[in-house]
């Protein structure tokens, strides 16, 4: 059994940015990763972070609208001005770090718009901001010596007289299962996009820190919302990056129509997310696509636009569709690319279970509501991320361990023993995970309907029933990933159904949660979230009111 102050699970920017200030706050910090830091998810992050700095005649207030407004005013207002006052300080944090943030002629620090702003506010490292944010991250953790059990997989959060107290883990090389003890728990493992078949997300997003948190009594909230990116690459679903529209770049349909003029006549290709999706599909659906996709030109702005600013997505187009971006537009379509939703907190990442916080993807503070801007997400990491390692690192000093022991391993190495027994006969996880991601893809996708979602939820429970005799073929123990991706797949299947039924619960259109057959949203009715716990009966839904402060709902418009 191990022993650390504060656990931190999941080595991402809010892992990471949690542990520094943890650290840095004189309490003895650990994290827990199921793969090397720097391939984190967050190093998929590709156009920028958002911050409003007074210097260059932005205001957090103009910053903070933006976003209530893209949430389509399911955002709680008290978090979202938290996150855009502290996002200034957050970046310049970050540039005094060592991340070289791109430049404009005057040698500042550059800005290019991004979708659903009114100002160009995303500071950006060309297009792989995250990857630069994560390694600056991870060479600071080393120096401030924090322990990270790298490649170890976390089984299930320690629960005792109602407060968390650590966490089962398993280390891979091993096959070992240990117990590591803790006086706070960090939830940052990042979000549940192969929940959806196709993601732009990593194989490694499977919604292992939602579901547990979910498992050890924290609610989830706005689950139902779930963002498909406008831009993702026919067939893969490799993210190409908003920063190429804030370059310039335009969407075409098969009549070669700039078509966003008549969807978002004001922001074009700069419209929020869920606009532009809907606005793609509706021209995919009326005849107006090509093979399923429209087009993203990018030809007008460049090679020197392109090369300093798109290298990543000239080399992914390239790589990937065989498509030279300098000379032909791109075939791309709406894909599955984050969760809103998440495990509940606060500003300071507490959870409705004492000692467990979350930040992050995981996590659902809310300042994404029912649609997140781009380059919010970095933004949201850190910020959170900092003030929940300091929230946790400041109530520990005044805790002592709970009595926990090896004995809180046991449930889980049994789990673990009746898989590898399973019989021969059964299923692989291959097969359920492909099923799942397909169903989730058809039914609560950017548009949805009554019946499609009753689908959706029904073929999800027969899946966790088929998943009760998946078998594992490999019985050894080291890097045993027959073994992980079937644990996983349990993760998977808790974060689809609490999707599900939280889409069926709510009654209108908003944001990413568009019905075809309840098309408007319904203020008087439907402005709250929408709360899943899990009870020993199953899934109870509850319902929980947005924080409304200086900004009253409005018609949305682009």
């Amino acid at each position: 059994m191990f022993d650390h102050d504060v656990l931190i699970i999941g080595a991402g920017l809010a892992g990471m940015r949690a542990a520094l200030a943890a650290q840095t706050n004189g309490v003895d910090v650990a994290v827990v990763s199921k793969v090397h830091p720097v391939r984190s998810h967050s190093n998929a992050a590709q156009g920028g972070i958002n911050a409003a700095l007074t210097d260059r005649g932005d205001d957090w207030r103009d910053h903070a609208y933006d976003t209530i407004k893209g949430s389509d005013y399911l955002g709680d207002q008290d978090a979202i001005s938290v996150m855009c006052q502290e996002a200034g300080q957050e970046v310049i944090s970050m540039e005094h770090m060592g991340v070289i943030f791109s430049r404009d002629d005057q040698g500042r620090l550059g800005t290019r718009a991004f979708g659903g702003q009114r100002q160009a506010r995303t500071f950006f490292v060309a297009d792989f901001t995250g990857q630069a944010l994560l390694h600056v991250l991870h060479e600071q953790v080393l120096k401030a010596g924090v322990r990270v059990y790298e490649e170890w997989f976390i089984l299930s959060l320690i629960v005792e007289e109602g407060e968390c107290a650590g966490a089962v883990v398993m280390e891979m090389r091993s096959g070992d299962v240990h117990v590591i003890r803790a006086k706070a728990v960090i939830m940052a493992s990042g979000g549940l996009g192969r929940v959806f078949e196709p993601s732009t997300n990593a194989l490694i997003c499977t919604g292992d820190g939602i579901a547990l948190g979910y498992r050890a009594g924290a609610p989830l909230m706005d689950q139902e919302m779930v963002q498909y990116h406008p831009t993702t690459l026919k067939g893969s679903g490799v993210l190409i990056t908003e920063g190429a529209r804030g370059e310039g770049a335009y969407l075409l349909n098969s009549e070669g129509d700039r078509f966003m003029k008549t969807y978002a006549p004001n922001m074009m290709e700069l419209a929020s997310r869920d606009v532009v999706s809907r606005s793609e599909q509706t021209e995919i659906d009326a005849g107006r696509g090509i093979d399923g996709c429209v087009l993203l030109d990018c030809r007008h702005l460049g090679e020197q636009v392109i090369r300093e600013k798109l290298s990543q997505i000239l080399e992914i187009a390239r790589d990937f569709a065989g498509v030279d971006i300098r000379k032909e537009p791109i075939p791309i379509q709406p894909g599955m690319h984050y969760q809103m939703g998440g495990i509940k907190t606060d500003v300071n990442g507490l959870t409705a279970v004492p000692g467990l916080y979350a930040a992050g993807e995981c996590a659902c503070v809310s300042v994404h509501g029912g649609n997140r801007l781009g380059a919010n997400s970095l933004l949201d990491t850190l910020v959170f991320g900092r003030r929940s390692g300091q929230h946790a690192s400041d109530q520990v000093k005044q805790k002592s361990f709970a009595s926990v022991t090896d004995a809180s391993a046991d449930s889980d190495l049994a789990n673990i023993r009746r898989l590898l027994k399973n019989d021969d006969g059964g299923e692989m996880f291959g097969r359920v995970r492909q099923e799942l991601g397909q169903t989730m893809d058809k039914h609560l996708a950017v548009y949805r309907n009554q019946q499609g979602m009753e689908e959706a939820l029904a073929k999800v429970r027969e899946l966790k029933e088929r998943y009760r005799q998946v078998r594992v073929q490999d019985k050894g123990k080291t890097f045993n990933t027959n073994l992980i991706f079937t644990l996983e797949l349990g993760y998977m299947l808790d974060c689809a159904e609490t999707i599900a039924m939280s889409a069926l619960e709510r009654k209108e259109s908003r944001g990413a949660h568009t019905r075809t057959d309840m098309p408007d949203r319904d203020d008087e009715n439907w402005l709250k979230h929408v709360l899943v716990k899990a009870t020993p009966d199953g899934p109870q839904i509850e319902p929980l009111p947005v924080v409304i402060t200086d900004w009253e709902p409005q018609a949305r418009v682009y």
